[in-house]
């Protein structure tokens, strides 16, 4: 295999040597792919711009023994510019690219839908098409889908009960019902998990009508959720400007502990 050639979102990248990088890609074919970009420390390099966190780009790379090598970039769209003019926007993605990392999963698994979704909210970020904490709730839900952790919202976790429930506990897997409760389950307010599969649809006139505490509420199952998952914190999430986290947060963390 001389090369390959495909789509990618460049997650991260750090220094290597005097002027070279490591760049971690989110490829559409291949999943997750980690590369050697030369050169593009250099004042003359010809597409170290085009590497930087966030960009949406086509990749050109050469197969190595340990890392592969990058000979070829080609922007396709440049979110970056939009997403670090705000800090806002700048944390969200911060956020939506950590998850796309951890959920990926091997690397070169191919994960086409999880390369779709990180184009999809980038943009939506971009654009500023609506409020930044709904494009992350929307997308780590679709994420999470992907990776086969997606909360039980509308059945009951544990006995697929047909709700509605008002009971959510993340270890359990989502909502349960009143039989299936566990001890230290969180009980959101009424609305909140009909919220949660309105941003899993993409129902975004429900979303944007929604309270702002409605709204914390299922930003904070949604966070703990997927952390429990993950086994461990996302270190973006602290960073995200959001209201001060809701009661049920504490709860449902309490709940599995």
């Amino acid at each position: 295999m001389r090369f390959y050639r495909d789509e990618a979102v460049v997650l991260r990248q750090h220094k290597l040597g005097e002027a070279d990088r490591i760049i971690t890609l989110l490829t559409a074919e291949h999943g997750l792919v980690r590369a050697v970009a030369k050169g593009v420390r250099r004042t003359r390099s010809k597409f170290g711009a085009r590497l930087e966190p966030f960009a949406h780009v086509d990749v050109h790379l050469y197969p190595g023994r340990s890392l592969d090598v990058i000979t070829q970039v080609d922007s396709l769209h440049a979110f970056s510019d939009a997403i670090v003019a705000d800090y806002a926007r700048y944390t969200t993605a911060c956020a939506v690219l950590e998850t796309a990392e951890r959920l990926a999963g091997e690397e070169r698994a191919p994960a086409p839908r999880l390369h779709r979704l990180t184009v999809g909210a980038l943009e939506a970020l971009a654009d500023h098409r609506r409020p930044n904490q709904l494009i992350l709730d929307a997308y780590l839900l679709r994420a999470m889908h992907c990776a086969g952790w997606m909360p039980a919202l509308e059945v009951c976790a544990r006995c697929a009960q047909p709700g509605p429930h008002r009971a959510f506990h993340v270890a359990a897997g989502g909502a349960v019902c009143l039989h299936c409760r566990p001890p230290g389950a969180a009980t959101p307010s009424p609305g909140v998990l009909d919220l949660m599969e309105a941003m899993f649809a993409g129902q975004w006139e429900a979303t944007e009508s929604a309270t702002d505490g409605l709204r914390r509420q299922a930003s904070g199952l949604i966070a703990a959720h997927l952390q429990w998952h993950l086994e461990r914190q996302l270190r973006t999430l602290p960073l995200i400007e959001r209201a001060a986290p809701h009661r049920l947060v504490e709860e449902a963390v309490r709940g599995v502990g």
